[in-house]
């Protein structure tokens, strides 16, 4: 149980805040480092309270000031901070206190309750956690109005002011004091939940130390790259008008032109573009018209234009990684640039491509490059940059979400590979087709068909599974597919029974409100207890994942008993009752187990003076000094293994470690 839910909700050790502020910039396109690094920003309203206290405005707007006792008390330790989205609130009151972001207010003493929702099973967002939890308390829906009035420039770039408007501004005051209420009755209401652990905090701590370090881009590279893409969009454009089309990037005017040409098609997404793309003997006016279509459509692109928005006047971009961004798993969510789903970079020749961006020399990249457009998406990574004097250093997990399933399932032929060669697609299809390992080759079509196996079938997935993951692409038909299924589950009896015993466990649990029933022995067991409408699972860090308003429901069109819970579907942004089963919770366990297992890396990391500039998925990536780089590598990878921690006790991880200049994959 955290320090935090002993504390005594009157007493004066607890801060509520809430605050209402003013930027010429805009929020979610720029992140919220950028917006108060902003000359224009400003706070204009902060409502407080004490525990239960009456809730205080002060209307910086019209010249009030912050009392200096609470200055001082929303700057030292002892007094915790309660607030929703509270990185928000800390990063306005350090620009507030200290007229800039290069000595943020430490972190350690500030509960984010949207952090804490999320970890309950429940949705982000202040009005939508009142919705869920049915408090008496509501977020009132005006107030969203009544930011865009004072909040934010008008659409003429005007600017309007407290006097301008004051039955708004004194409304307006009162929406702040029902913002602390609200989020004061979630507070409670959460507390009053099974605790998270204190190291959660400890990593939240950390998270936010190392979103406010943030990382350095290569400025130039962002900015040559977004002009010279802004010529190549106009030229391409102007091509395709001469082949006799006004809008290229129109899907109904596409769809015509290529009717006209004799190519019928109801899609021109990336898909159905490709698949054209294969017609035999195929126009090459279409062809070209269709390689045009990519260029346009190429998103990965609009990672500049994120970056050079959201830098900060330190040359650095901050808060691109949002801590309990996934609700279920804890895992972390990508903001601004979307770190999650950068392009790969495969080119052999990087350093040539990236020099001739920064030297601004496209003419020279067009006669390297077929398609620089291509060039440009890989070499997004490398505009991530260590200060001057110092170095990447970038390590990863090998096939850790396999890793941490075989171990949690005691599939012990797997964990046996991963204690040696690691080759887990050569093995599963060794295992799966009763093949000699030392027979299946890197270009073996067995270890193809092993690796689009272990990248689908470990959740319970099945032949829709497989094709979701290519197997179409590689020519198996549907009942080559099912084979393969039947294979990987044969090979595999623990994993399956894990599936069946997780499903049986979760609704036991259900049917017995408060009795905990486990799965697994010693380092490995996972728990399953429901307290009063939630379901939580008990991973081996001790952490929990929640599953509200669950329940066990009779299915009649599949004809079976199914568990439901309220929350997010996935690729859908409502909340509202969905159902699971016994794979997809084994895929939650596993990626919220793999998750901890980098989160405790993250804060010995940090302990040890690696504190992460940034992460993505199982990654890390630490500035280090150049002279010290080879003994900082072998330390990173020790501290990684996680060998002197209980709760991984023989689960074999691994970290592989490399320096570079700049962001890339090894």
């Amino acid at each position: 149980m955290t320090s935090m839910t002993k504390m005594n909700q009157t007493g004066r050790n607890i801060l509520h805040i809430d605050l209402e502020t003013y930027s010429e910039v805009d929020l979610k396109q720029c992140g919220m480092y950028r917006y108060v690094d902003d000359p224009s920003f400003e706070i204009l309203l902060l409502a407080y309270a004490y525990g239960d206290d009456p809730i205080r405005v002060i209307d910086l707007a019209q010249g009030e000031q912050i009392p200096l006792e609470i200055i001082k008390d929303i700057t030292q330790l002892k007094i915790n901070k309660i607030a929703h989205n509270a990185a928000f609130e800390r990063l306005c009151l350090t620009k507030h206190i200290y007229k800039s972001l290069n000595t943020p207010i430490n972190p350690k003493s500030w509960i984010c309750s949207s952090v804490r929702a999320a970890s309950l099973g429940l949705p982000h967002s202040l009005g939508e956690v009142a919705i869920a939890l049915e408090l008496d308390n509501q977020k009132k829906l005006e107030g969203r109005t009544l930011i865009r009035i004072f909040c934010k420039p008008t659409h003429k770039g005007t600017r309007t002011y407290p006097e301008d408007r004051p039955e708004d501004w004194d409304l307006f005051k009162e929406y702040c004091a029902q913002d602390v209420e609200v989020e004061r009755e979630i507070y409670k209401t959460l507390m009053a939940k099974p605790a998270t652990l204190e190291f959660e905090q400890e990593l939240y701590t950390v998270d936010q130390n190392m979103n406010d370090k943030g990382v350095l881009i290569n400025q130039e590279m962002v900015r040559n790259t977004i002009e010279y893409n802004v010529l190549n969009q106009e030229s391409l454009i102007e091509e395709a008008r001469d082949m006799g089309i006004d809008n290229p990037k129109s899907v109904q005017q596409s769809r015509q032109w290529l009717k006209d040409k004799g190519i019928q098609t109801d899609s021109l997404d990336k898909a159905a573009v490709k698949e054209i793309l294969k017609i035999p003997g195929l126009n090459p006016i279409v062809k070209r018209f269709l390689k045009i279509k990519q260029e346009l459509g190429k998103t990965s692109i609009a990672k500049y234009d994120a970056m050079d928005r959201s830098v900060c006047s330190d040359g650095r971009v901050h808060g691109m990684l949002q801590f309990y961004g996934a609700e279920r798993t804890g895992r972390w969510a990508g903001r601004i640039v979307q770190l999650q789903n950068l392009p790969r970079n495969t080119m052999k020749d990087l350093d040539l491509a990236r020099n001739t961006v920064i030297d601004n020399d496209f003419e020279l990249m067009e006669m390297l490059y077929a398609t620089p457009t291509n060039v440009c998406s890989q070499l997004i990574r490398t505009t991530f940059i260590p200060e001057p004097g110092k170095i990447f250093v970038i390590a990863d997990y090998s096939a850790i979400e396999a890793r941490v399933l075989a171990w949690l399932a005691n599939e012990e032929w797997r964990e046996a590979i991963f204690a040696s060669h690691g080759k887990i697609y050569e093995a599963s299809a060794s295992a799966m087709f009763n093949v000699p390992i030392e027979d299946i080759t890197k270009d073996s079509p067995l270890r193809a068909k092993g690796k689009v196996a272990e990248l689908a079938l470990g959740y319970q997935g099945s032949v829709g599974a497989l094709k979701a993951m290519g197997a179409e692409d590689m020519g198996l038909s549907e009942e080559e597919m099912l084979d393969i299924v039947i294979k990987w589950r044969n090979a595999s009896p623990n994993i399956v029974n894990f599936w069946n015993g997780v499903d049986e466990a979760a609704k036991e649990a259900i049917y017995n409100p408060g009795l905990e029933i486990y799965i697994g022995q010693g380092a490995r067991r996972v728990s399953f207890k429901m307290i009063e409408d939630t379901l939580f699972i008990k991973l081996p860090s001790g952490r929990q994942i929640a599953y509200y308003k669950a329940q066990v429901r009779f299915n009649p069109i599949r004809g079976t008993a199914e568990i439901v819970y309220f929350g997010r579907e996935t690729g859908k942004n409502t909340y509202q009752i969905t159902n699971t089963y016994g794979g997809k919770l084994v895929e939650n366990i596993t990626q919220a187990t793999a998750r901890d297992c980098l989160a405790w890396a993250m804060v010995a990391l940090a302990n040890n003076g690696f504190l992460p500039s940034f992460h993505v998925h199982d990654e890390v990536v630490i500035e280090v000094p150049k002279e010290t780089v080879n003994t900082d590598i072998k330390k990173i990878n020790e501290i990684m293994s996680l060998r002197n921690v209980k709760w991984t006790a023989g689960l074999k991880l691994t970290a592989d470690a490399f320096a570079a200049d700049y962001y890339r994959k090894d």
